[in-house]
């Protein structure tokens, strides 16, 4: 997982209204900043697997395109094995899951 810029910032463009999370988070302007609404988001969440955070240019966003949310396998050779489409309709772990099956019998 990559944590990218804030989706709805409380300060943003699309806050979303009565929202607790939304309602708290604003948008980093430091890496530490990103970094702990990354921490909050992951225990929030339960997240599992492991967490890596976007720069504050937003270069993992901008290469995959990655707001609000977006899936994608990556295999062995570093090739993208599933790109799913943009979240949050496009947001589809059943296909990912199918996906990254045939991934690791390779």
């Amino acid at each position: 997982m990559v944590y990218i810029r804030e989706a709805h910032a409380s300060d943003g463009k699309r806050p979303i209204k009565n929202d607790p999370v939304s309602n708290e988070t604003q948008e980093p302007k430091e890496y530490d900043d990103r970094l702990g609404n990354a921490s909050t988001c992951v225990e929030t969440l339960g997240i599992e697997i492991p967490c890596l955070i976007d720069d504050m240019k937003n270069s993992t966003d901008g290469a995959y395109s990655g707001w609000p949310d977006r899936l994608f396998v990556v295999d062995v050779d570093g090739k993208i094995a599933f790109r799913g489409e943009p979240g949050p309709r496009g947001f589809d772990p059943k296909a990912m899951e199918k996906a990254l099956k045939e991934v690791l019998k390779k």
